[in-house]
C-alpha cells in the first residue's frame, strides 16, 4: 500500500509539470533577470549577476520551505477547495500583468481569491464539469484557507529573510534635488510548492486515477500546486541585507499572529473573513511603513568627501576576491586618499602590478584589503560606484 501510494505521488509530481503556471512563473523570473541586466548596464555599463540569477533563486528555497508547510497542512487536516486554487492562479496571472510583482504575494493571491471563492459560494457558480469541491455546508472550508494563507505568509518571510538580501541590485537614481544616488533594488520571485488536500469528489476526468483516502465518512485527495511568492524593496537609507531582513521578520511576524486568529475560524467561521481581511491591510502596510521610513532616512549610497563609496561588486572579479562588500568606504588606494572615480583610478595605476585598499568597514573599522594585479585587472577592478558628475563616472571600475 505504502509503495503504491509512493508511485501515486510521484506520478502527482510529474503533474506538476503539466501546470501552466509552473511555466508562467518560469517566464516572469525570466522577464526580471533580463530587465534587471539591461538596467545595470544602462547605469554602469556593465551587469552584476548575469540574466539567470532571478531563475535560479526561484526554486531552490522555496521547495524546502514548501515542503515543510506541506507537513503542517496536511497533519492540520487542510482541506482546500479546487475553486480556490483556480482563483489564486488567476491573480497571480493578473496582478503580475501590473507589473507589480509584490503583488504576487500569497497575501493579494491567496487572499483575493478567498473572497471570490466566498462570493462564488454564494452565487453557485460552476466553473467546468471537475470545479464541484465547493461545499457551502462545508463549515470548515474557510477557516481552512485563512490557515493556508498564514502559513504562506511565514513561508514568504523565510524566504525573504534567508534569500531575499542575495544579489540585490545597484541602481542609481536622481535625488529631489537632482543629485545623483544610489540605492538598492531587490526584486524576486519565488516559488512555493505545497502539497494539498482537496475534496476527491473534485478529481473528475481526468483524474481518476488519483489515489483518495477517507477520514469520517468523506474522501480526500493530496494535490501539488505551485504558489507564488513575489517580492520588492528599494532601499536607499541603509545596507541592503539589514533592511531586507527586517522586512522579513516583519512577514514571519504577521504570518504567526494570522496563524493564531486564524484557528478561531473554526468555532465562527465568520471570523475568517476578518483574518484575511487583515493578513492583506497587514502585508500591505510593512511594505508602506518600510518604504516610508526609508525615504526619511539620509541617502547611505551617496558621494562622500572622505572616501567613495562601494554601491556594488561583481561577482568573480578582484574586488570579490579581495573580500570589499557593499556599503563599505575606500579612503585610500596604493596609499593615495581618494574621494571619487577619477582619483580612485589615478591612485590605482600608480601600481599596476599590485592594488592596496584602506577601507572603511560599515562598523567604521579601518581595514586593508590587498591582491596582485594581473594584465587587465585595473581596467575591471569590479567596484560600482556612485555616478560621478562626469559623465564617465557612470562605469565601474
Amino acid at each position: 500500500m505504502a509503495y503504491a501510494w509512493l508511485i501515486e505521488i510521484g506520478k502527482g509530481i510529474g503533474k506538476l509539470f503539466l501546470n501552466p503556471l509552473l511555466y508562467y512563473l518560469f517566464f516572469i523570473a525570466a522577464i526580471l533577470g533580463v530587465s534587471r541586466v539591461k538596467r545595470e548596464r544602462r547605469n554602469f555599463h556593465i551587469r552584476a549577476e548575469n540574466a539567470y540569477y532571478e531563475l535560479r533563486q526561484l526554486f531552490p528555497l522555496g521547495v524546502v520551505v514548501g515542503l515543510s508547510l506541506s507537513l503542517v497542512s496536511i497533519a492540520a487536516g487542510l482541506v482546500i477547495p479546487v475553486e480556490t486554487l483556480f482563483f489564486t492562479a488567476a491573480f497571480t496571472v493578473i496582478w503580475s500583468l501590473t507589473t507589480k510583482i509584490r503583488w504576487m504575494a500569497p497575501a493579494y493571491t491567496l487572499g483575493f481569491a478567498f473572497f471570490v471563492t466566498i462570493f462564488a459560494a454564494d452565487q453557485r457558480w460552476q466553473l467546468s464539469s471537475f470545479f464541484t469541491s465547493l461545499k457551502v455546508k462545508e463549515a470548515t472550508i474557510f477557516p481552512s484557507i485563512a490557515v493556508l494563507l498564514a502559513l504562506l505568509i511565514i513561508g514568504e518571510g523565510i524566504l525573504i529573510v534567508r534569500n531575499g538580501q542575495k544579489g540585490s541590485s545597484p541602481k542609481l537614481v536622481k535625488s529631489k534635488r537632482g543629485q545623483m544616488i544610489g540605492v538598492h533594488e531587490v526584486k524576486r520571485l519565488w516559488m512555493l510548492p505545497l502539497f494539498l488536500i482537496i475534496p476527491s469528489e473534485a478529481l473528475k476526468s481526468p483524474f481518476e486515477w488519483w489515489p483518495v483516502f477517507s477520514i469520517g465518512g468523506s474522501t480526500f485527495s493530496i494535490i501539488l500546486i505551485p504558489f507564488a511568492v513575489g517580492f520588492f524593496q528599494q532601499i536607499q537609507g541603509s545596507l541592503p541585507s539589514a533592511a531586507v531582513k527586517a522586512v522579513g521578520r516583519k512577514v514571519i511576524a504577521l504570518g504567526v499572529f494570522v496563524t493564531l486568529l486564524s484557528i478561531s475560524g473554526y468555532w465562527y467561521p465568520l471570523a475568517s473573513i476578518a483574518v484575511v481581511t487583515l493578513a492583506i491591510i497587514g502585508r500591505e502596510l510593512i511594505s508602506l511603513r518600510q518604504r516610508v521610513a526609508d525615504e526619511n532616512l539620509p541617502f547611505y549610497f551617496s558621494k562622500r568627501n572622505n572616501g567613495v563609496m562601494v554601491l556594488g561588486i561583481i561577482p568573480g572579479s578582484p574586488a570579490s576576491n579581495m573580500g570589499l562588500q557593499v556599503g563599505e568606504l575606500v579612503t585610500k588606494v596604493n596609499g593615495r586618499a581618494v574621494h571619487d572615480r577619477s582619483s580612485f583610478y589615478e591612485a590605482l595605476l600608480k601600481n599596476r602590478a599590485h592594488c592596496k585598499l584602506e577601507v572603511l568597514d560599515v562598523n567604521d573599522q579601518i581595514r586593508f584589503a590587498q591582491r596582485a594585479l594581473y594584465e587587465g585587472d585595473h581596467h575591471e577592478l569590479g567596484i560600482l560606484f556612485v555616478k560621478d558628475e562626469t559623465k564617465k563616472g557612470n562605469e565601474a571600475v
